[in-house]
C-alpha cells in the first residue's frame, strides 16, 4: 500500500514538474524573443542624401534591431525603389511596404494630424518642449496622431526633431511680411503658413527643388536647416532665415498596423521602449548638423539672417491667430490638438 502511494505521489510530482516546465517555457516565449525573425521592408519619402536618413532613420532601425535581439530586421530602401516618395506613405498604409518615414503632412497628405507631429508654426522651440506637448501627461497631443494613424492602418512608431524648418531664399527676409507675393516650394503645413502670408506655395518633389531655384521657377524653399547642404541648396540660395517659421520641425516613422499587430507583445514592448531614447538621440544629431549646414551656406557666399526677438514674437502671434486655425479646420482631432497647443503656449508664457 505504501509503495502504491509513493508511486502515485512520484508520478504526480513528475506531471506537476512537466507542467511547470512547460508553463515556464511558454512564459519565456511570451516575455522574451520569439524563435522566428520578422523582416520588414521600409521605404521612406527620401533617399540616403536626406539628413533624415543617417541622422533619423538609421539610428532608430539599429535601436529596434538591438532591442528585439535581432528578431525584427528592417530592410531600408530609398525613395523610388518600390514607389515614389509622394506615394510611400499610402504604400505603407496599404501594406505594399511595411513602413514609412517622412512627413505625413507633406508627402502623402492623407493624415492631416501629421501636422501636429510635424510641429505647428512657431509652436515648440526645442525637442524638450515638443516632447512635453506631444507626450507629457498634461497634454498628450500624440495620442490624437496615433488614433488617426490607426484609422489609416498605420502605427506611429518613431519620431525625430530635425531642428528649424526655415526659409532659404534668393531674396532677403527681414520681417515675415517680406515673404508676401513670393513663389516658394512649400508643402502641407509649410504651404498653410506661406499662403497665410500672401505668398504662392508651389508643390514639387524634393529632387526638383534645386533645379527649380536655379532656373528661377521658384524663389526659394522651406526646408530643415540641417539638411540644406545634403540637398546642395547652399549652392543656389542666397539667404537662410533663422529661426524660420517652425523652430522644431519633425519627421515621423510609421509601420503598417497589420505588420505591427503580427509581432509578439514582447517585440512591440521592446520597440515602444526605444521611442523616447531615439527621439532625443536623433534630435541631437540633427542639431549638431545645423551649424555645419549654415557654415556651408556662408562658404558659398550666402548670408544668414536672424530675426530679432520682437520679430519672432510678431510671427508667433501671427501664426497662432492666422495659421493655427487653418490647421484646426483640417480635422476634428487637429482642432482639439490646436487647443491643447494653445494651452501649452500659455503655460510656457508664450501666448
Amino acid at each position: 500500500m505504501t509503495t502504491i502511494k509513493h508511486t502515485i505521489f512520484a508520478k504526480t510530482m513528475i506531471c506537476a514538474g512537466v507542467m511547470a516546465f512547460t508553463h515556464s517555457v511558454a512564459q519565456a516565449q511570451e516575455n522574451g524573443p520569439p524563435d522566428e525573425v520578422t523582416t520588414w521592408t521600409f521605404q521612406p519619402a527620401f533617399d540616403s542624401s536626406d539628413a533624415g536618413w543617417d541622422n533619423g532613420l538609421i539610428p532608430w532601425i539599429e535601436a529596434v534591431e538591438e532591442a528585439t535581439e535581432g528578431t525584427v530586421q528592417i530592410k531600408l530602401m530609398p525613395a523610388g525603389s518600390l514607389t515614389s516618395g509622394s506615394e510611400a506613405f499610402m504604400a505603407a498604409a496599404a501594406g505594399m511596404t511595411d513602413g514609412y518615414a517622412g512627413w505625413a503632412s507633406v508627402y502623402g497628405g492623407d493624415l492631416p494630424e501629421g501636422m501636429l507631429a510635424f510641429g505647428l508654426a512657431m509652436g515648440a522651440n526645442s525637442p524638450e518642449e515638443a516632447w512635453e506637448v506631444m507626450w507629457g501627461e498634461d497634454y498628450r497631443v500624440g495620442d490624437l496622431v496615433q488614433e488617426a494613424a490607426h484609422e489609416r492602418n498605420l502605427h506611429w512608431i518613431g519620431w525625430t526633431d530635425q531642428g528649424t524648418n526655415a526659409m532659404f531664399t534668393k531674396f532677403p527676409v527681414e520681417k515675415f511680411e517680406d515673404l508676401a507675393g513670393k513663389k516658394m516650394r512649400a508643402g502641407g503645413p509649410q504651404a498653410l503658413f506661406h499662403e497665410a502670408l500672401g505668398g504662392t506655395a508651389v508643390s514639387m518633389g524634393a529632387g526638383d527643388i534645386y533645379t527649380a531655384i536655379r532656373l528661377g521657377t521658384i524663389e526659394g524653399t522651406y526646408w530643415d536647416t540641417g539638411g540644406i547642404d545634403d540637398m546642395s541648396f547652399d549652392e543656389v540660395v542666397d539667404y537662410a532665415i533663422q529661426p524660420g517659421w517652425n523652430p522644431a520641425q519633425h519627421q515621423e516613422t510609421f509601420v503598417n498596423l497589420d505588420a505591427w499587430n503580427a509581432l509578439t507583445d514582447w517585440q512591440r514592448e521592446q520597440i515602444e521602449g526605444v521611442f523616447k531614447d531615439t527621439y532625443f538621440e536623433t534630435s541631437q544629431l540633427h542639431a549638431d548638423q545645423v551649424d555645419i549646414a549654415l557654415q556651408s551656406l556662408k562658404d558659398e557666399g550666402g548670408e544668414v539672417i536672424t530675426f530679432s526677438e520682437e520679430e519672432v514674437e510678431r510671427m508667433r502671434e501671427f501664426s497662432i491667430n492666422e495659421v493655427w486655425p487653418k490647421v484646426a479646420e483640417t480635422s476634428e482631432r487637429n482642432a482639439k490638438g490646436v487647443e491643447i497647443f494653445k494651452q501649452f503656449m500659455k503655460d510656457k508664457g508664450y501666448y
